[in-house]
């Protein structure tokens, strides 16, 4: 299989594939230690050199450090904090975010990360400051190389004006593309690095109800408004159509998708060997999209 595109993440040094691994399934969904093994060794094999993932994604912190094991050196490896004791407990204090980071090293097994973002933190709270602080606070002391804010709406558009982070992860996709307005164009002209999360919109459009988990309901909802052709067509070519959309997004430097299946590295690097959307189909999603997104339509978290 041919090796996976790298973009060079603005202005760091880090050279990102294109795609990257997203660590919250395997967190949240218990895979065995010996599955996380196979997947993380099947990607790196391929070509893929980004690994991000969370304090709160239950063990899936101690389950890379220890897949990744003597391979540190070809993974740039992200992580995020602000939710120490689980989601939806946000703990933005300077103190508790150091002890976070430095428990996320041995979690992970490392020394340092390549870059630490602030996960979802509000508005108030970046202005506040003390939670960018902690981050700045963490480089100096050699635990991470760049800082970045993992987030969507005006705390991204704060992020990005503020110019004290390196890096955005934020959502971009078919269902999901107000970033393309509200923060990307100004994130590119100040060469900041770009992290898509959920580049597949969930894949929401494969559920023919209203999905059970909640987690997928907004983006499903919006994709039966948007009405696609192409994810009425064959399973791959809606796939193939999503993520080259997100990776055809100027700016968007590197895709953060997650799986359990070691066997999805390879199909999802094969649908990218087609290159970018013809851009008449890009405007086409892009056309559809301010035809019919509401007021409402938001960045999700």
């Amino acid at each position: 299989m041919e090796k996976i595109e790298q973009r060079r993440l603005g202005r760091t040094d880090i050279d990102a594939s294109v795609l990257g691994f997203g660590g919250s399934e395997i967190g949240y969904q218990r895979v065995s230690r010996r599955t996380v093994a196979r997947l993380l060794g099947r990607a790196l094999d391929a070509g893929l050199n980004v690994v991000d993932t969370a304090e709160c994604y239950d063990d899936s912190e101690a389950l890379i450090g220890q897949a990744i094991g003597a391979r540190r050196r070809e993974v740039y490896l992200f992580s995020k904090c602000g939710h120490e004791s689980g989601w939806g407990r946000p703990d933005w204090r300077l103190a508790s975010l150091l002890a976070s980071i430095e428990r996320s090293l041995r979690r992970l097994g490392t020394d340092y990360v390549d870059l630490i973002q602030l996960h979802s933190c509000s508005l108030a709270e970046l202005e506040r400051g003390d939670a960018v602080a902690a981050l700045e606070r963490a480089r100096e002391r050699g635990w991470a190389r760049y800082v970045g804010y993992s987030g969507d709406g005006q705390a991204a558009r704060y992020a990005v004006e503020c110019g004290r982070f390196d890096t955005l992860q934020t959502s971009v996709s078919i269902a999901d593309q107000e970033a393309l307005e509200l923060t990307l164009p100004l994130a590119r002209a100040r060469q900041m690095g770009v992290i898509a999360k959920r580049p597949l919109a969930n894949v929401a459009w494969r559920y023919a109800r209203t999905p059970a988990e909640s987690y997928h309901r907004t983006y499903w909802s919006r994709l039966r408004t948007l009405d696609y052709d192409f994810l009425k067509g064959a399973p791959a070519t809606a796939i193939a159509t999503a993520l080259r959309f997100t990776l055809g997004v100027p700016g968007v430097h590197t895709a953060i998708v997650g799986t359990t299946k070691p066997e999805r590295w390879q199909e999802n690097a094969t649908l990218l060997q087609a290159g970018g959307l013809p851009a008449a189909e890009f405007e086409r999603i892009r056309a559809r999209w301010r035809e019919v997104a509401g007021a409402s339509w938001e960045g999700q978290i």
